[in-house]
């Protein structure tokens, strides 16, 4: 059975960055705010150098608290900043760009729209830099029933798909004369999805590397599920060779917050069946 790697795969630039801060800073006294990234074998592994996890401030009473790459409201800083705690910033510079855009929209008396999961982090973090006063769209119905307004400024969660902000944005066309049309999403996600995409369409089934919880590695397995049989794992465990047996080919991506300690496991076990 052949096995072949899509061609953009596995960290990018904004999660080496956040992983970095958090390995330099390993020293015991260091937490992260949340999950740094949605890779549950990456938390643990930081965990076992030093760097713990809070779900909430609440329970962080010393030391450092690194951002994670997900970003935080502009309220958070504040409270950190309130228990005089020390703070290390790993929000992904992609995000932050998202979240500058919400800000300056509101700012410009814009009615901001951002495209994205609801309950998702990084939502929720630009949420807060457009002072709460944003609506998140997720879905083409609720785009269909926006009402119009005067001024209407719209961004995206980094990891959204791109025709799926194209279909939101084309329902909100017609609500509204004056619009803003910002999209941040991030050259990653752009180049992991076409780049899985494409892959699917030439192999017999796919399997696709990271976190249950991680957004852009559940967009890649729904991608590829329209093109062939698709795997959503987190790692090699997850694999039953009896799958595959009968195959000639197989493709292997990987989400953004995959390490590539897991697609090595991954792509050895693969090669082996």
């Amino acid at each position: 059975m052949e096995v072949i790697l899509a061609e953009y795969l596995g960290f990018c630039y904004g999660v080496k960055r956040a992983i970095k801060i958090a390995e330099e800073h390993a020293d015991g006294k260091t937490v992260t705010l949340g999950p740094i990234i949605h890779n549950p074998q990456m938390v643990e592994s930081l965990k076992k150098k030093g760097v713990g996890m809070a779900e909430r401030l609440e329970d962080i009473s010393e030391g450092t608290v690194i951002i994670r790459s997900h970003g935080v409201s502009p309220g958070v800083y504040e409270e950190i900043k309130s228990k005089g705690l020390n703070v290390l910033d790993a929000t992904c510079p992609h995000v932050k760009k998202a979240q500058t855009s919400a800000k300056e929209l509101n700012k410009s008396g814009y009615k901001v729209v951002i495209v994205g999961e609801k309950n998702h982090p990084e939502v929720k973090s630009i949420l807060g830099w457009a002072d709460n006063k944003a609506t998140i769209i997720e879905t083409e119905e609720e785009a269909k029933k926006f009402e119009p307004c005067k001024k209407l400024g719209i961004v995206s969660q980094t990891t959204v798909s791109e025709s799926h902000f194209d279909k939101i944005v084309l329902h909100l066309l017609s609500k509204s004369a004056d619009i803003k049309i910002l999209r941040t999403i991030c050259t990653a996600t752009i180049q992991r999805q076409t780049a899985a995409k494409e892959l699917a369409e030439k192999v017999d089934a796919m399997i696709v590397v990271g976190g249950k919880n991680s957004a852009n590695t559940t967009k890649l397995a729904k991608l590829c599920s329209e093109k062939c049989p698709t795997y959503h794992i987190e790692t090699a465990k997850e694999i039953l060779p009896e799958r595959f047996k009968q195959l000639k080919k197989i493709g292997i991506t990987a989400g953004a917050s995959t390490p590539d300690r897991i697609i090595r496991e991954v792509t050895e076990k693969c090669q082996r069946i």
